[in-house]
């Protein structure tokens, strides 16, 4: 059954925070509201939660309609970006909190905080206190605790987002194996377009308090709904009347029949990509094209700074209308 959201209006004073959102999550997906901040997407899943209170609309989760229930009574798992430990309890008493305030068995609770403690790799630091837990450790706690419970959903919000760079990437490659393991329907916030592409099986794009698309990863990418879905998934640059992605851009050092061309006016390599601008000789269109290339690429075509090149979209590439 998932999570059935309907109509659900939302404002902060005169400020518009969600609109007639209407929204069907399955049951046992990942979903991923994806979106700029300020758009919507946090003040929702908290609604769901039932942290937050909608002025209108209805919420069901499992086929239960949860609108007036409070947070506590809704069998929600929550995460939050900041780990909100226990600090004085160590990792073991943490992930087990949720479960003795229901008061569940001591037996259960034991071998339920084991059981969690393997699923998210952490059984060497069971009496380790948070302040002595990495980042990404303390965020794996976080998760174990949240899931404790068994809830009917999981809540993330924006949950690596505190994270390097590095960890990030880690992270969410172990939430995508943890959660094909537990199966338990799951949406996060997120504002990384990668991160929303890479780990979940549905992605909801809200902007304005509004939801643009939906759909898999797939589907968004090679089909967008909008120029907002378009630029907002993935970089895009203007060549002759269309926006069109770098990546999807052919290049070439010799004159042919091309959209645009002019000279290399800037070149950053970015690991195996190389990020090129070239500036149209078109007086109508003089902004900068952002191309990208292997360096495979750029050294095959013998490609350098200040060349001047002819571009044009490559077979198949997605662009949209003119304007």
């Amino acid at each position: 059954m998932g999570i059935e959201i309907r109509g659900i209006n939302k404002k902060f004073g005169d400020f518009v925070a969600l609109e007639n959102v209407n929204l069907s999550i399955p049951s046992g997906q990942l979903t991923a509201l994806l979106g700029p901040s300020g758009g919507g997407k946090s003040t929702l899943l908290r609604i769901v939660a039932g942290l937050e209170t909608s002025d209108s609309g209805n919420v069901e989760i499992e086929g239960n309609d949860t609108t007036n229930i409070p947070a506590q009574k809704r069998n929600v798992g929550f995460v939050f970006q900041h780990y909100a430990a226990f600090k004085h309890m160590n990792v073991e008493k943490n992930i087990a909190f949720g479960l003795e305030i229901r008061k569940r068995p001591k037996d259960e609770i034991k071998d339920r905080v084991q059981e969690l403690l393997k699923l998210v790799h952490l059984e060497q630091f069971a009496h380790r206190l948070p302040s002595q837990l990495s980042g990404g450790q303390r965020q794996r706690m976080a998760l174990a605790r949240a899931l404790a419970i068994e809830p009917s959903v999981l809540l993330l919000d924006e949950p690596f987002g505190a994270l390097d760079a590095k960890v990030r990437k880690e992270l969410r490659s172990w939430l995508r194996r943890l959660h094909d393991e537990v199966h338990v329907t799951t949406v996060f916030v997120t504002h990384d377009q990668e991160e929303a592409l890479e780990v979940s099986d549905s992605i909801v794009v809200i902007n304005e308090g509004r939801i643009e698309q939906v759909g898999t990863p797939d589907e968004l990418y090679d089909e967008p709904a909008s120029d907002f879905v378009l630029s907002f998934l993935g970089p895009v640059t203007r060549l002759g009347d269309h926006l069109i992605r770098p990546h999807d851009i052919a290049i070439s050092r010799y004159e042919h029949a091309a959209t645009a061309n002019g000279p290399i006016t800037r070149w950053t390599r970015v690991g195996l990509e190389i990020r090129l601008e070239v500036t149209p000789d078109d007086v109508l269109h003089p902004e900068p094209v952002q191309v990208v290339v292997t360096r495979a690429e750029a050294r095959a075509l013998g490609l350098h700074p200040g060349d001047r090149v002819w571009l044009r979209p490559q077979v198949g590439a997605l662009m949209t209308p003119p304007h």
